[in-house]
């Protein structure tokens, strides 16, 4: 891809800068996609922090002052800041509508107008990036911090019309975003993360709205998004006390306390448990996910066994997404996968790496396996009839008796369905055996598919506390 023309200096520009090319062209590609706008208008950047330091490195260039008021950002700017149209940027953290974003972008020109959106993800309404194509001096940022999963690893973008992307990239230094800060966000802008990642954003919203109710009831919560809660208890230290003494890491911002909101809601409990209100003691949801990148595949699968939903698979062999879709639906448990594979050589390493990153979801989610019924079932579908049986023991052991003669159902090989259940087997530790039988290779496979489903759910079903078995350990 050719590079535009703001990332020139990331790549080139001197003798010796070549050496270490950290070429961001592509991330910026994948960020343009998801962001909604064209890639000449995105500038990849090391996080907020990091486009904020170039906004203020253009103010002192130009002999300028940067803005930051501390009001809601709808409520007449311009009268605040009279002053505005002669600083070389107004900073605002918005997550309103785009509309009242192009009306003050309006009202500071000739100023820039830096809009911070690194919570836009978790918000309901649209990102100021829809506007940006109208207005010259609008600079909307974002971040992969926290929707993303990569609060770690710094990486964002400033998203503005290219003469203003060249301003900011004329105060760049060399190197700005690292070959492995590049690749981290690639994987984690994947396609094939993105159904986890929205996952993940609608459980923090979830368990927000959750947490900020039952706080509530005790002191003020402030509106907001993300996985953070404003509140304002009548004594902060000795709230922050309290919230220490159950490992809650909650910061004190003037009268206010910053709780942090989790995607576990067994987490969450510990912090309203400390605030003194009372939680329903629950078991933990079983849970796992399994992440499998290859140069043939890129994968994300996740499971709860103690769910029913939602169920979601792209693999892009659609056969094969029903058949998973089958196992999930009769084994009673929420599954979420995900492949990007190299369909243009075959199904193969798409079908049998999903079933491995099956396996090893599940394997995490039974973790000690401590009170399941351990064992599983038979089903017949019209003239086929497919025996499973199952057994959770911790020892894989696949065994299938059974021959297709139709060698392709849509785009699955019929062959590979024997290799799906030797590599959930060995993936997941379990004792797999199937024998079908039948005319119709479209109902002997179904058949097989659901009836691991039903064993499946026979067999991860909670029936107690202990392992079950007379070692006391599987």
């Amino acid at each position: 891809m050719t590079l535009p023309a703001p990332y020139a200096p990331l790549v080139s520009g001197g003798e010796g800068l070549d050496r270490y090319p950290a070429d961001p062209s592509a991330l910026a590609a994948r960020m343009a996609q998801i962001y909604g706008a064209p890639v000449e208008q995105v500038l990849p950047v090391r996080g907020l922090t990091h486009g904020l330091e170039l906004v203020w490195r253009l103010a002192a260039r130009e002999g300028k002052s940067v803005q930051s008021p501390d009001a809601q950002p709808y409520t007449g700017l311009a009268a605040i800041y009279p002053g505005a149209g002669e600083a070389a940027a107004i900073v605002i953290r918005a997550l309103g509508s785009p509309e009242a974003v192009a009306e003050m972008a309006e009202r500071v020109a000739p100023a820039l107008l830096v809009v911070d959106e690194g919570l836009i993800e978790f918000a309901d309404g649209a990102s100021a990036v829809t506007v940006v194509d109208d207005h010259a001096n609008l600079v909307v940022l974002r971040s992969l911090s926290l929707a993303y999963g990569l609060a770690g690893a710094r990486v964002g973008a400033a998203v503005a019309q290219p003469q203003t992307l060249a301003r900011l990239t004329s105060v760049l230094e060399p190197y700005a975003l690292p070959e492995p800060l590049v690749r981290l966000a690639q994987q984690a802008l994947d396609p094939s993360r993105m159904i986890e990642t929205a996952e993940r954003i609608a459980s923090v919203k979830l368990e927000r709205a959750r947490v900020a109710r039952e706080v509530e009831r005790l002191m003020t919560v402030e509106s907001g998004v993300g996985p953070i809660l404003m509140a304002r208890p009548a004594d902060p230290e000795a709230t922050l006390a309290e919230l220490a003494k159950y490992g809650v890491a909650a910061d004190r911002s003037g009268d206010r306390l910053r709780l942090p909101i989790s995607i576990k809601p067994e987490v969450n409990d510990r912090l309203l448990l400390a605030l003194g209100l009372n939680v329903p003691r629950t078991r933990p949801h079983r849970t796992g996910q399994a992440v499998r990148d290859t140069k043939e595949t890129r994968i994300v699968c996740a499971v709860d066994l103690d769910t029913t939903g939602p169920i979601a698979i792209h693999t892009g062999v659609g056969f094969f997404d029903h058949m998973l879709e089958q196992v999930a639906a009769h084994g009673g448990f929420s599954l979420r996968l995900s492949c990007e594979g190299d369909l243009h050589t075959d199904p193969h390493h798409t079908i049998e790496d999903s079933a491995i990153a099956l396996g090893q979801a599940l394997k995490q989610a039974l973790g000690e396996r401590r009170g399941i019924a351990r064992y599983g079932f038979v089903l017949a579908m019209d003239e086929a009839e497919a025996h499973v049986a199952i057994d959770l023991s911790g020892r894989p052991y696949p065994l299938f008796e059974g021959t297709f003669a139709t060698p392709f159902i849509g785009e699955y090989r019929t062959d590979l369905t024997a290799h799906v259940f030797r590599s959930l087997a060995e993936a997941m530790g379990a004792a797999v055996h199937i024998k079908v039988t039948g005319d119709d290779d479209h109902h002997k496979t179904e058949a097989v598919y659901k009836g691991f489903g039903r064993a499946l759910r026979q067999a991860i079903r909670i029936e107690g506390d202990a392992v079950p078995s007379t070692k006391g350990v599987l």
